[in-house]
């Protein structure tokens, strides 16, 4: 299995921590391609931001399964991606992104949210800022989880570094965690967010809930529906964009579109 992981923000050093705890969770025999959003922002904040950054992620998906129209390998590997990861908790671009292409497009949100819903009744997210609430707060009512959110609880102070949010603020996350559970009736805690990628194993056993790693459920979510096998959507609302005029799209990002909707007009017709 091949799975294409992407950042959609554009730090290389969230990246590595994303990669990091990709290749501790996958699977043996999974296979990794981990990429870097190509432009946007430093880290995704807001629903402006998600939506920049949701065009960077099209364009990678459609850069790594798609070459002038035809299925493509990755260039590195000679094989084809299996499925793919969008590793920003917001989980920028989705559900959209599922009507582009006809592998499983999983985002580490709704990973997240499925995975706590599976251990607890209620379920609190620990964030890195006060201002990504209200986008939060959006992506968990579109997912269909709202009446199981029990808090948002996030760092109220100036970051440093994105890269460094789990060094600077390790005891400031555990408190907000600890809270959660034993304030807000948190049966699970969710650590959202890829600059929190791992920290989830370095808090193991010091809170008192099952704990989840979006990066890690995206992974392991992804491998589950990748081995389903369940079939593509050829028809529903995340069937492929009807044929229209376009214009100004990347090759990549146009041979994707043209690809998905041959196939649709192939299933259905």
């Amino acid at each position: 299995m091949k799975l294409l992981v992407i950042n959609p923000n554009i730090s290389d050093d969230v990246t590595a921590l994303i990669e990091a705890e990709a290749l501790r969770s996958a699977s043996e025999g999974t296979e990794l391609v981990v990429r870097t959003a190509g432009h946007g922002v430093e880290y995704i904040e807001t629903r402006f931001e998600s939506l920049i950054a949701a065009g960077a992620v099209a364009e990678l998906i459609a850069e790594y399964t798609h070459d002038d129209g035809s299925p493509a390998s990755d260039a590195s590997s000679g094989s084809a991606i299996d499925g793919v990861v969008v590793a920003a908790f917001g989980d920028p671009g989705m559900p959209a992104l599922k009507e582009l292409v006809d592998i499983p497009v999983i985002g580490i949100t709704e990973a997240a949210l499925c995975a706590a819903a599976l251990q607890g009744q209620r379920f609190s997210i620990i964030a890195i800022s006060d201002r990504i609430q209200a986008w939060y707060r959006d992506c968990v009512e579109r997912f269909g989880f709202g009446g199981r959110l029990a808090s948002i609880r996030s760092i109220n102070q100036s970051l440093n570094s994105i890269g460094s949010v789990q060094a600077d603020f390790k005891e400031t996350l555990l408190a907000l965690s600890r809270q959660a559970a034993a304030e807000d009736g948190a049966d699970v805690v969710i650590l959202a967010g890829a600059p929190l990628a791992g920290l989830a194993r370095g808090l193991e056993g010091q809170i008192p809930v099952p704990v989840v790693d979006g990066i890690s459920a995206g992974i392991r979510m992804a491998e589950a529906v990748v081995s389903l096998k369940s079939g593509t959507h050829r028809g529903g609302s995340f069937a492929a964009p009807p044929v229209k005029a376009r214009r100004g799209l990347s090759p990549h990002l146009d041979a994707a579109m043209t690809a998905a909707q041959a196939a649709h007009l192939s299933a259905t017709s």
